[in-house]
């Protein structure tokens, strides 16, 4: 699907899909995109879509719309074009023209054959072809091809700088090192340009050795304006006698003798500029008169390359965080979207439960302390029970949503301990007898005997367990005699702990089995968070350990919570009681009031 995603500005981070025929950009809220930068017009330009073209046209905006940094009145965007309204920059995503698909008929590949007439007269590792520009490598006598390998050397270099890193900082401070190593310059800085102020500011600086770095750096602003007006490099190698900079500045009364300052241009913006200097005395100065430059116009050519390529890195990772702050905001959204609609129910319940509590006491305050009402007092306290009962259980949901929101919001390093998991497992079982009772579903509960103390983290597995539990019985909601299978067991060849939930619900459909554990997907309808199981494997998985899943529609599924568990030596192993069979009895809906979380 097409996009517009606003890379640069106010609203950056934001994505709008374009499906409709017409868009029309502005910062009018009736506006498809609209935009809150103040420099964008209220309609500032249209976007028509025909098939696979679209047209952006202006339409009379104040401060006009470019494409690709030129201004436009109308134009046809291919995918990668960047649109520019106001302060905003926006990145056009369309679909391709052709596609691999396209080519799979003009492509064959013949099969494997043990004698097919081709012949392979050459191979050459992936780094055969760098090392030919490592330095030392076949020295030439020819004056021309060492510098000429001596330049491939530095650009090779830098495209392995910018590749290696996603930190700007860090591949600005490679790109300084780099450009010391290969020419004599005492001081050196990067600006980049902030895009909101218009404002160059320095991110990185290098001296070399010998020269104090409690000197301070002084840039000549006039070269500045120079560099990004022109979008020229420029080389000055007697800063006293050129013409260009106003004396006024004055770099010579600084000590600068040479510098060279070139743009940093990014396919479509100058992110800023690269800057080095030789400093010497006005003393010296006078006496070095008429002795060859250190910068030459080849160190101007070669500086421009390398300060593109860097712009080029500076500029990928500037859209790479910005597309990884949409992926947030599109996350943070989902989040809320999925459990505004779980509190909701929630809060609906507690406010059925607050309501039968003052009913009941408004009845029992009406009929208390008179003689003959004693049993109207007693039905009054069974109704502030009742929605007691019903607070009780909403709250215990809002506890358990807040737990899965903090269990999957962070990495959490397990704490092990030396634990029993029979005891873990039978306090999650006795915590879900009641809500087991009210779906009339039996639990069987068989633990594994003379199951030994194991090293994991109680509290995580606990938390695992009581969700998968919690699944299998509101699976069992609709079976006729719901039942659920509890098993633990322990393989001391392989030090693996295991505990088994099998149930006869429902089941799950083999194309819904791949997504159970996608978060916010639930297949219980306004009941679930879509957090259980996702918080489930996260667990397991800090464990070390994985959930298996079996199902067949109709027959049930069985859960398997896996995980390595060393034994305790220094204890004997311990021996649980098993919790025999249970068959509760269905719970009577309630006629007052509805409340969401008894089903």
């Amino acid at each position: 699907m097409a996009s517009l995603f606003v890379i640069q500005g106010r609203d950056q981070g934001t994505r709008f899909p374009l499906e409709d025929p017409v868009y029309i950009i502005g910062r009018t809220h009736s506006n498809a995109v609209r935009l809150h930068d103040t420099e964008v017009s209220r309609e500032h330009a249209e976007l028509s879509t025909s098939g696979n073209t679209y047209l952006l046209r202006d339409l009379g905006s104040s401060n006009g719309t470019f494409v690709n940094g030129r201004l436009i009145t109308e134009h046809r965007l291919v995918s990668g074009d960047q649109v520019q309204v106001g302060r905003s920059l926006l990145l056009f995503t369309g679909l391709m023209e052709g596609s691999a698909e396209d080519l799979s008929d003009q492509i064959d590949i013949l099969p494997r054959v043990d004698d097919d007439g081709s012949r392979i007269v050459a191979s050459l590792s992936q780094s055969g072809g760098s090392e030919w520009l490592m330095p030392g490598a076949s020295e030439s006598s020819d004056p021309w091809l060492a510098n000429a390998r001596s330049n491939l050397q530095i650009m090779y270099r830098t495209a392995l700088a910018v590749s290696h890193t996603m930190d700007i900082e860090q591949l600005l401070n490679r790109i300084m090192e780099m450009i010391f190593d290969w020419v004599d310059a005492d001081r050196g800085c990067v600006m980049l340009k902030d895009f909101e102020t218009g404002k160059l500011s320095p991110k990185v600086r290098r001296q070399r050795r010998g020269v104090r770095d409690t000197d301070k750096l002084t840039i000549s602003k006039t070269i500045l304006d120079y560099v990004t007006e022109h979008n020229e490099g420029v080389l000055t190698s007697n800063a006293r006698e050129d013409e260009r900079w106003d004396p006024a500045q004055s770099i010579v009364s600084q000590g600068v003798r040479e510098a060279i300052c070139v743009p940093m241009q990014g396919r479509y913006h100058t992110m800023g500029v690269i800057y080095i200097d030789t400093s010497i005395s006005p003393q010296r100065m006078l006496l070095n008169q008429g002795k060859s430059p250190q910068f030459t116009e080849e160190h101007l050519r070669l500086m421009i390359a390398i300060a593109h390529q860097a712009a080029l890195a500076v500029e990928d990772t500037s859209y790479y965080k910005a597309l990884v702050q949409a992926e947030r905001l599109a996350a943070v959204g989902q989040t809320i979207a999925s459990l505004s609609h779980h509190i909701k129910n929630i809060l609906q319940g507690v406010r059925g439960g607050s309501y039968l509590i003052e009913l009941g006491l408004q009845d029992h305050d009406k009929v208390n302390g008179q003689p003959g009402e004693e049993e109207s007092a007693t039905k009054a306290v069974d109704t502030i029970r009742k929605g007691w009962a019903i607070v009780e259980r909403n709250q215990d949901r809002i506890s358990a949503l807040v737990l899965d929101m903090l269990t999957f919001s962070k990495e959490r390093k397990p704490e092990p301990q030396p634990s029993s998991l029979n005891e873990v497992v039978d306090e999650v079982v006795e915590l879900m007898t009641t809500h087991a009772q009210d779906q009339n579903t039996k639990l069987d509960w068989q633990p594994a005997a003379n199951m030994p103390t194991l090293m994991f983290d109680p509290d995580g597995i606990h938390r695992a367990v009581l969700n998968i539990l919690t699944n299998a019985i509101d699976a069992c909601e609709e079976a006729e005699e719901g039942k659920v299978t509890i098993q633990t067991k322990y393989s001391a060849e392989d030090s693996t702990a295991e505990v088994v939930v099998s149930d006869n619900g429902a089941g799950i459909d083999p194309e819904e089995l791949e997504n159970i554990f996608t978060v916010f997907v639930s297949h219980k309808g306004g009941r679930g968070t879509g957090l259980g199981l996702p918080v489930s494997q996260k667990i397991l998985k800090e464990h070390g350990g994985d959930i298996l899943v079996e199902s067949q529609p109709g027959q049930g599924s069985t859960f398997t919570l896996q995980f390595p568990a060393s034994t305790v030596q220094a204890e004997p192993p311990q021996e649980d009681l098993p919790i025999q069979p249970r068959v509760t009895e269905s719970t009577e809906p309630e006629d007052l009031v509805n409340d969401s979380s008894l089903h």
